[in-house]
């Protein structure tokens, strides 16, 4: 199954790997040892389901504050790169055609035995990432039940992209082994499905040990009584808030680039960190 153009070719006891950009990896047996490199360890972005699907107002499943929330993920991608702040980031996959159920949501079939899952379909333009979310020195590994991978992943390359067929990424092994291995000060969270995805990465983090950060204006949800209960519940499992000026500053970028729709074109981020979901904690901004 293709996924974003990704091949893959069994070499022997190993893998090779290889995305769009012809980022090539090796996937083998050998045991993995995570680590970043000393001057990276203070944070690691966890960059969550930011597909056109979701975050561009013509996608199949698009997010009800998506252009608010496309230029503060911008914003933190920019400070990332910038900081040079190690990111991981999950990409939801739907396989197409009759028979298969699709592990996001668990729903029903179709009457002709397909999923009803209409979004980030196998192959198609909405299940690709939003373009200022992808770094050129990238690895990207497919959906699949396998759980290897380099020890030194995250030292060759600035961001790794894992894609899964569910919306809890924790259940998809190979990204249950890296995020529950990679070691890191502060796991800060942005991406589309708060009421969702986000919250099952963040509470699947807290539920291991480790230190979470929600930057809270660069989330998308589509229903924000369900995002507010899950900012709730996240934070009172010990997760923290920030806004993105406070972590990356203020952006004066007009519009986003991408989304072309008429909020998008006329509009920019909001100036002040309170959000639908809630206030952020008056904190100094993280320090590398």
């Amino acid at each position: 199954m293709a996924l974003l153009g990704e091949a893959v070719n069994k070499l022997g006891s190993q893998e090779a790997v290889q995305d769009i950009s012809g980022v090539r990896v090796m996937v083998g047996n050998r045991k993995m040892i995570l680590q970043l490199p000393d001057k990276q360890r203070k944070h690691l972005l966890i960059d969550i389901d930011t597909q056109r699907d979701f975050l561009l107002a013509d996608g199949s499943a698009c997010i009800t504050n998506h252009s608010e929330v496309l230029a503060n993920i911008r914003r933190v991608m920019a400070w990332a790169r910038h900081e040079h702040v190690p990111i991981i980031s999950t990409a939801e996959v739907c396989p197409r055609g009759p028979q298969t159920r699709s592990l996001a949501f668990g729903g029903p079939l179709n009457n002709d035995g397909g999923s009803r899952i209409d979004h980030c379909i196998d192959g198609t333009n909405g299940q690709r990432k939003i373009r200022y979310t992808l770094l050129s020195n990238r690895a990207s590994f497919p959906a699949d039940d396998r759980n290897a991978l380099p020890a030194d992943l995250l030292r060759a390359h600035k961001q790794v992209i894992l894609h899964k067929r569910c919306i809890d990424p924790f259940e998809e092994p190979r990204i249950d082994r890296l995020l529950s291995e990679v070691q890191a000060d502060e796991f800060l969270l942005i991406g589309a499905g708060t009421e969702e995805a986000i919250k099952a990465t963040a509470l699947g983090l807290l539920h291991r040990g480790k230190n979470v950060r929600i930057v809270v204006d660069a989330l998308g949800s589509r229903n924000r009584k369900e995002a507010k209960l899950a900012i709730r519940k996240m934070k009172a499992k010990g997760a923290r808030l920030v806004a993105t000026k406070n972590l990356a500053g203020i952006s004066h970028l007009r519009h986003v680039g991408v989304c072309g729709c008429q909020s998008c074109r006329s509009g920019g981020a909001p100036q002040t960190p309170k959000t639908a979901f809630g206030d952020p904690e008056p904190e100094q901004s993280p320090q590398k």
